[in-house]
């Protein structure tokens, strides 16, 4: 498997004209902010509209509901992330032994979920991160494990190694039972060394 290309997410038209384009950005420039200064429980329809100098009616005529703008807001993080793993710098991005950037995109990955997990869970239904996000974290680690010459059922064996990055889990372990971040990566670490077969 070569190298991989960015996977559209869901609800991402495939063309905008130019103006819809930017007030697209600019409503979900608005709702970044009111959730790094208010948190995401102020954000509402209303209040992204204001911010953004809008009527409340282009927000929802552009994103539907609260959990179609915050699955937009979550996609857009979303594909920055992936472009980080697919052009940044190594070792999350090409240029570093594939061990490495598996166990960088580990690491970026955990620090990601975390950071975005109350817009997870906002997104609810209307969230794309367990289909197509999820297919691109799969088909790269598929790809890494290729490359580290592992065997056996690699689509299971990704899916092993992405299960411990997925909301619930570490909303469990991290803010219910209290383990401290590093604790869980070195965990994974542990797990992934098993499945590639190095101690």
């Amino acid at each position: 498997m070569s190298e991989h290309t960015l996977i559209p997410l869901l609800g991402e038209p495939p063309q905008e004209r130019r103006d819809a384009a930017r007030n697209r950005e600019a409503l979900l420039v608005a709702t970044k902010e009111l959730i790094d200064h208010c948190g995401i429980e102020a954000v509402t329809m209303d209040a992204v509209a204001a911010k953004a100098g809008v009527g409340k009616g282009t927000v929802f005529r552009r994103f539907g509901s609260r959990e179609g703008l915050m699955a937009a807001l979550l996609n857009f993080s979303e594909t920055e992330w992936q472009a980080s793993v697919i052009s940044g710098p190594p070792p999350l991005g090409p240029g570093a032994p594939p061990m490495d950037r598996l166990l960088a995109f580990g690491r970026s990955r955990l620090e990601s979920t975390l950071l975005h997990s109350e817009l997870i869970r906002a997104a609810g239904a209307a969230g794309t991160r367990s289909i197509a996000a999820y297919s691109f974290t799969a088909m790269h680690v598929r790809y890494l494990l290729e490359e580290l010459g592992v065997t056996g059922d690699l689509p299971l064996l990704a899916a092993a190694l992405l299960a411990p990055m997925e909301v619930p889990i570490l909303h469990q372990q991290v803010l219910e039972d209290g383990f401290p971040v590093d604790r869980v990566y070195d965990g994974w670490v542990d797990l992934v060394r098993r499945v590639v077969g190095q101690s």
